[in-house]
Formats: C-alpha cells, structure tokens, sequence
C-alpha cells in the first residue's frame, strides 16, 4: 500500500520508539534520507515520503511559481495531504503518532513549516534543513512546547539570514522553543548539519538514539 503517497517505512528499536518524517528536496524522492535519517537517529523508526507535485519531472510538495514565489494554496492543500498520510501511516505500520519528528530539507523543510503552521498536533517537532517561511498564515496556531531546530548555511542564496529572521519571529510568537545552527555552508548539507541534528535528538527525544530510552 502507498497509503496515497510513494514512501518507506523502516522500523526502528521498537514501533514506540519516535518516528522521523523524512522529506526530501526538490528533486529528491523517498530512499534519499533514509540514511542520513539512520545516522542522527539509530532508534527511530523511519518515514520516508516522496513530493506528489512535479515541476520539470522533479517532485516536490508543493508547487512554486517562481523560485522563492510559492503557492500559498497549493502549500495549504498539500500539507492537508500530508497530514493525512501521516495519521493513515500510523495506523497501517502502527507507530505513535504523538512522536513524529519532521527532517525535511529545502522544499522537504518548508512543507514542515507549513505542517507546524497550520496542523501543529501532526508534529512532536521539527528538524528545518536550509528553509524559507512556507506562508503566514492568517490566524496562528499555539506551538506552545514544540521544539524546532533550524539550521541554516550563512551562504545558501535562498535562505538569507533575513529569511531566517523572519522564520524565527513567525515560529516564535507561536510559542516554539527554536534552536538555530548557522553552519559555513550553502544550500547544500554537510557533515556538521548531520551531527548537530543528532546530538538536538538526543537532547529533546528519547528514543532516537543508542542507549535512551
């Protein structure tokens, strides 16, 4: 079953163990996180979604209509989508859906954003891989103990530090506990993105890493 998306479900130490909602870049699909998803969370089960929208036979969670300009409705609709699969893949491969963690990356890391936005009980918390603000929406939802960690490269041309300010502030008066990490770095992943992504897991859930519980 694709549950309405393409997907993978790794199991981690046990179905109760967090799970770690992997969503990929523009252009990525569903096996592209999966190891890295293993590496900073070894415990976790693992859900690994691929983008239903297509732009030049890329997939993406959203559409765009021009770099940096996004359709605020398409995102509205998509991360209904999203939220849905969530909730059915719970109950299909039967992990908490209390304790799911978003890793997303660029177009992955805004369709977070907007899940945090606008259905903040789909998420337990977040890890923002290089985003952008996804939309503001026009009324704010409480994110009242969410734990995000953002993190940011100081030369990524799309994510500018102002972008992140603004990301920061939205996230932040909705109550969110954010931790942001500014890495030398452009819009591409590095090592350190990796371990500072584990070592915020292990710090804020229990039961990613080897050893907790």
């Amino acid at each position: 079953m694709d549950l309405g998306f393409h997907h993978r479900f790794e199991p981690g130490q046990t179905l109760a163990s967090p799970t770690l909602l992997l969503l990929h870049g523009t252009g990525g699909d569903e096996n592209d996180l999966v190891g890295v998803g293993r590496s900073v969370a070894p415990q976790a089960n693992l859900l690994s979604v691929r983008g239903r929208v297509l732009e030049n036979g890329m997939p993406r969670f959203f559409r765009r209509f021009a770099e940096g300009i996004f359709d605020e409705e398409d995102i509205k609709f998509r991360a209904q989508e999203l939220v849905g699969f969530i909730a059915a893949a719970a109950v299909h491969y039967g992990f908490d859906a209390q304790r799911v963690i978003a890793f997303g990356y660029s177009n992955g890391a805004n369709i977070a954003g907007a899940i945090l936005l606008l259905h903040p009980a789909a998420l337990a918390g977040a890890i923002l891989m290089r985003p952008m603000v996804p939309l503001v929406p026009s009324f704010v939802q409480d994110l009242s103990g969410k734990q995000i960690l953002i993190q940011a490269g100081t030369a990524d041309p799309m994510g500018s530090v102002s972008e992140i300010e603004r990301l920061v502030i939205l996230l932040g008066k909705a109550g969110a506990e954010i931790t942001v990490r500014q890495h030398h770095a452009g819009h591409g992943l590095t090592h350190e993105d990796f371990v500072e992504a584990q070592k915020w897991l292990g710090m804020y859930f229990p039961g990613t890493q080897e050893g907790s519980e």
